[in-house]
């Protein structure tokens, strides 16, 4: 299968966000913090992570005791993951989420993708819903930008030509299709979790 557009630029930067890694895994610990009054982890068991990148949520959740999985269609990053894990119990798997993910319906308690959703246009974000509530039997969580995007944020995504704009403005009504319960946590000034329940669980 031919890698995308997508998939060069993260194994081109993965080294970059390798550099980051002990800061990304301190900030997702201060974010699960902040939102355990709406959800708390430690009510499930099993994680998948959506595009683990270099694999810090991923680390911290095996750390806390959970069963985590990772998926990321980049392989470097899927690489420096497996590097960082050092000996964690954290299954890694080459994957993307816009195709079938190798996993059996309502396989994880959990699945979250971290700062994923924004890059893409709004027919891979539906996809991406879609599949996400496939594999997950309680919650989806996407953790991404909210309305008060800094102006470098805004720079950036800009020159990367994304759909970030219409992510932040849609976001909300764009689950809803997919999702019966949709919750917003603001867990950082500039970023929410936007949390879908699937149906089955809201049933």
């Amino acid at each position: 299968m031919a890698k995308t557009k997508s998939e060069f630029i993260f194994n081109m930067i993965a080294p970059v966000y390798g550099l980051f890694y002990q800061w990304q895994k301190k900030r997702f610990e201060e974010v699960i913090e902040k939102a355990k009054e709406t959800l708390d982890f430690f009510d499930y068991e099993t994680m998948l992570d959506v595009g683990c990148g270099t694999g810090a949520l991923c680390a911290l959740l095996s750390d806390r005791g959970f069963t985590v999985t990772g998926i990321d269609p980049a392989e470097k990053m899927l690489n420096i993951a497996k590097r960082n894990a050092k000996g964690k119990p954290i299954r890694f798997v080459s994957g993307n989420v816009l195709e079938k993910l190798p996993f059996e319906d309502k396989s994880f308690d959990v699945a979250i993708a971290s700062y994923v959703a924004h890059g893409m246009g709004a027919n891979e974000r539906q996809a991406m819903y879609a599949e996400m509530s496939r594999v997950a039997r309680h919650k989806i969580i996407i953790y991404d930008y909210n309305q008060k995007k800094a102006f470098l944020t805004t720079v950036i995504e800009g020159l990367e030509r994304g759909d970030y704009p219409n992510f932040i403005k849609n976001v909300e009504q764009e689950m809803r299709r997919d999702f019966p319960q949709v919750e917003v946590i603001q867990v950082t000034r500039q970023a929410n979790w936007y949390i879908g329940t699937p149906m089955e669980e809201s049933d």
